[in-house]
């Protein structure tokens, strides 16, 4: 009920009536005593104290937490994608190298003449390259085969007798007893390996019909890539074209500076190891040093792999002091490798670390075999290099358009 000296719609406030409505009401969480507002009230959500601010970045761990979880599952699914769609997979990645490595005398030519002629000149002057190193490798084969059947046999005869002295003191006809051996597991297993030899008949096959995929893709690639990219990245919405677009130009530096640097690196290994053998008198040099270029291709592990081959023809045919020479000339080359050569011709490229490296290559070499050792690094390169494209420009910017993030990020 209401008291003496008031009113309906309102209420006594210190000895006065205040109606409803005439003063203005406190804001929210706001309280007003004795005419005066007081402080709001904190929210709920609001930390005041030492303990301030670990809510939210326990929220943001779990964002993030959340969102490597969707994405891990997403390469996830692209893996095994891949590893359906082998054939095709490989083709592609084969016609972005051919292009990584065709493209600069592609442009070349280009200032000269009309792109497709360029296009084709380029071409026909690699094959021609390719047929002409092969064809040198099989003359230089057929010319040593007479001599090398001999080499053979007194290389292991020196090698066994080497065995027999000191330190050693092996028992007499080691070597022969080991021969006789694997011939009868030769024809214990004849079968298995008549099988293993159309199961890898099989895969050539494959393997040419994925390299002329790859040589089709990579002429139009050649031609005309960026016109491709551009009609891609136009199929999106026009807020997120323009982010694909650069995100694609960083991959395709990376992935092709990438590409020739290794080339350059594989290149110079094999005219070091053709040389050193050469000069050592190690029969088979140019194959050698051929099958040096293509295990090159696979970083840390390739190039060790080849020059063992080398060390146990040296072995076989020179004996073990040419072939400690060769082991010697591994290490030597291998220090080369990853202290001069990889750090000048490919830093400028692609900023990895060869602890990344290593894992690269041991992931993939698990997870695809030599497919997947082979490709493990380019497509890590490719993944930091737009990574690190969408970072610095999702990075806040100062008044002269730097990155404030990164010791001032790349101007804009």
């Amino acid at each position: 009920m209401p008291g003496p000296g008031s009113r309906p719609n309102g209420r006594r406030v210190g000895g006065r009536v205040r109606r409803a409505g005439r003063y203005p009401q406190p804001p929210s969480g706001g309280r007003v005593h004795g005419g005066r507002r007081a402080a709001p009230v904190p929210s709920v959500r609001t930390r005041v104290g030492p303990g301030a601010g670990r809510g939210s970045g326990l929220e943001r761990a779990a964002g993030r937490a959340w969102r490597l979880l969707v994405v891990a599952a997403a390469g996830y699914a692209g893996y095994l994608l891949a590893s359906r769609l082998i054939l095709p997979v490989v083709a592609v990645f084969v016609a972005l190298v051919i292009t990584a490595v065709l493209r600069p005398p592609v442009d070349l030519l280009a200032r000269r003449m009309p792109r497709a002629p360029a296009v084709l000149l380029t071409l026909l002057g690699a094959l021609a390259l390719i047929a002409g190193l092969g064809l040198l490798a099989v003359v230089v084969v057929r010319s040593q085969t007479g001599q090398l059947g001999g080499q053979v046999r007194d290389g292991v005869d020196r090698l066994e007798h080497w065995l027999e002295g000191p330190p050693l003191h092996a028992r007499t006809g080691t070597l022969s007893d080991l021969r006789h051996r694997l011939g009868d597991l030769l024809s214990t297993h004849r079968q298995a390996v008549l099988s293993t030899a159309v199961t890898s008949a099989g895969w050539l096959v494959e393997a040419a019909a994925a390299l002329a995929l790859a040589v089709f893709c990579a002429v139009f690639l050649t031609h005309s890539g960026e016109r491709m990219w551009h009609w891609a990245t136009d199929l999106l919405p026009p807020r997120n074209a323009a982010r694909w677009r650069r995100a694609g130009h960083a991959a395709w530096h990376a992935f092709a500076g990438y590409t020739r640097g290794l080339f350059l690196v594989a290149g110079t290994n094999a005219v070091l190891v053709g040389v050193a053998l050469a000069a050592l008198g190690v029969p088979l040099a140019v194959p050698l040093a051929a099958l040096e270029f293509v295990a090159a291709l696979i970083p840390l592990v390739g190039s060790p792999i080849a020059l063992a081959v080398a060390a146990l023809v040296a072995l076989a045919t020179k004996g073990p002091v040419t072939a400690l020479l060769v082991l010697a000339l591994i290490v030597l080359i291998g220090q080369l490798e990853g202290h001069v050569l990889h750090p000048l011709v490919m830093g400028w490229a692609v900023r990895l670390h060869p602890v990344a490296v290593a894992l690269a290559v041991a992931v993939g070499g698990t997870l695809g075999g030599i497919v997947g050792a082979a490709v493990a690094v380019p497509v890590l390169s490719v993944g930091w290099a737009v990574f690190r494209e969408l970072r610095d420009e999702d990075e806040p910017r100062d008044g002269n358009g730097n990155g404030k993030g990164n010791g001032g990020g790349r101007k804009g």
